[in-house]
């Protein structure tokens, strides 16, 4: 186990690596092909026919939710009659599927844009929605790593994946440059809707181009919104819709959060239960214990979504079903769902609400505003995967999946070691 040094990690609650080694350094990223991802998805929902015609997506460099919103455009229709399982990464080469209401592949075969392409496989009865994917394939390159042992450290690193690594939730979940999901979560779920609106548009990150932290700060600290409408540019389409509503409706905060489109709503709320499962999995090392050896009153969590709770009398073999991959620990993620803290990681998690004073009926308010279930959930601690990784003079390919939800930055982080501005 070792200690990250990287602020930006500490600040999204993500202290530790697996192992001790030094890592391979590198860069991710430098050119979208090295970075392909693929949805792996769920046997064919619905029927061969039905009113939701679904697509393959191709797209290169593009942020899934302006690409959406650029599709919807083309096609004459809002973003909203759109629907897709899991959100990809904006640097990078991804394939996955999409649903579109009552539109036709004719329609689609006239769109027309760059890095995109659009693919219709079939028809549904059912729209897509989060979470209906298996999960993601990668072909990840990083390219000019350390050469020092490079080929035993990668395979070594290969080895602790496959075994263990803790199940972060990744940059990209927070905004890989601006870090601000979060933080914006928390005050919808305060019920402060101005400070979220406040902190999404003025809170400025080092990420960011000087001059675009300067007009946030400006906005931050003057409340100026006409000048704001001046100043900030045309691709900052989310602030600039946000104040335009108040522009015309001032001090509505709560109808100016709802011009966004409403998964990215409620993406800020599910970014904060992530940084406090984040901030638990770091607490559990800080306290001196392990991702794969049980503690009793640890809960459990099988690959069909079964929970069991570990005891005195079952801990062996608990110990044995972890190691051979049944199961794993797992950590609930608070939300508007009622659970009893019974092991070390829930009382940490139970604490940490406590700190922000964020209760179950926050949940449940913030749930009713963004439209969307935040029952909570049990997420493994632990991330394993087998690695096949080749090495080309300092550049290492790496080809592995994950099931849905979890980030091929959090096994990349573990090989390279190194300061989260080369990851993202």
């Amino acid at each position: 186990m070792k200690q990250s040094t990287y602020p930006l990690e500490l600040l999204l609650g993500m202290k530790y690596y697996a192992s001790d080694s030094e890592g391979i350094g590198g860069k991710l990223r430098m050119d979208p092909a090295d970075f392909i991802v693929e949805e792996i998805p769920l046997v064919k929902k619905g029927s061969a026919s039905g009113p939701y015609l679904i697509c393959r997506l191709t797209k290169s460099n593009w942020e899934l939710q302006h690409a959406i919103k650029e599709i919807a455009k083309r096609l004459g229709i809002s973003h909203r009659r759109i629907g897709w399982a899991g959100t990809k990464d904006r640097n990078a080469i991804t394939r996955q599927l999409i649903s579109l209401y009552h539109i036709t592949a004719n329609q689609v075969s006239e769109i027309r844009l760059k890095d995109i392409t659009l693919e219709p496989v079939g028809q549904s009865n059912e729209a897509l929605s989060l979470g209906d994917l298996l999960g993601n394939s990668f072909d990840i390159m990083i390219r000019d790593c350390h050469p020092a042992d490079l080929e035993t450290r990668v395979r070594a690193t290969c080895e602790t994946v496959s075994l263990a690594v803790p199940n972060y939730f990744g940059l990209q979940r927070f905004g890989a440059t601006r870090p601000v999901t979060h933080l914006v979560g928390e005050w919808i779920l305060h019920g402060d809707f101005e400070k979220a609106v406040i902190t999404y548009v003025g809170q400025a990150f080092p990420g960011e181009p000087e001059n675009i932290r300067a007009l946030r700060t400006a906005f931050s600290d003057t409340r100026d919104i006409r000048a704001a409408l001046s100043d900030l540019p045309p691709q900052m389409s989310y602030e600039r819709a946000m104040l335009h509503f108040l522009n015309t409706h001032p001090n509505d905060y709560p109808g100016a959060l709802h011009e966004l489109p409403p998964k990215l709503l409620s993406m800020f709320v599910s970014a904060f239960q992530s940084y406090l499962f984040n901030c638990a999995i770091s607490q559990r090392f800080d306290d001196g214990h392990t991702l794969t050896e049980p503690l009793v009153g640890d809960r459990l969590i099988f690959a069909n979504g079964r929970t069991d709770t570990v005891t005195g009398t079952n801990s062996d073999a608990v110990s044995l079903h972890i190691r051979r991959g049944r199961c794993s620990i797992a950590f609930f993620m608070p939300g508007k769902e009622k659970f009893e803290a019974r092991s070390e990681g829930e009382l940490a998690t139970e604490s940490l609400l406590a700190k922000f004073d964020i209760t179950a009926q926050d949940f449940e308010r913030a749930s009713a505003f963004v439209r969307t279930k935040f029952d909570g959930a049990w997420r493994s601690i632990a991330l394993r995967t087998d690695i096949e990784s080749v090495i080309t003079k300092n550049d290492v390919r790496l080809k592995f999946s994950l099931p849905s939800g979890h980030y091929a930055t959090t096994v990349c982080r573990e090989f390279m070691k190194a300061d989260p501005v080369w990851m993202v």
